[in-house]
């Protein structure tokens, strides 16, 4: 299970809004996003690039790490 560090959540929207983008990657499913350690792990049904990763992170308005 991949794990990567997100950087510029504060809440539970935040949550939310990382939860839902990641999910809408294809290949990525059983999104967990962890607020307090700064952290999202999700399982990969294809290989997903950090890249394909980072750039949809980043049109939310957060970091990866």
């Amino acid at each position: 299970m991949p794990t990567i560090k997100i950087t510029g959540m504060s809440c539970n929207h935040c949550v939310a809004s990382v939860t839902k983008t990641l999910n809408e990657i294809v290949g990525i499913k059983n999104v967990q996003v962890d607020l307090k350690q700064g952290q999202a792990t999700y399982d990969e049904e294809k290989p997903v690039s950090i890249e394909t990763i980072r750039a949809a992170i980043s049109a939310i308005g957060f970091g990866v790490e």
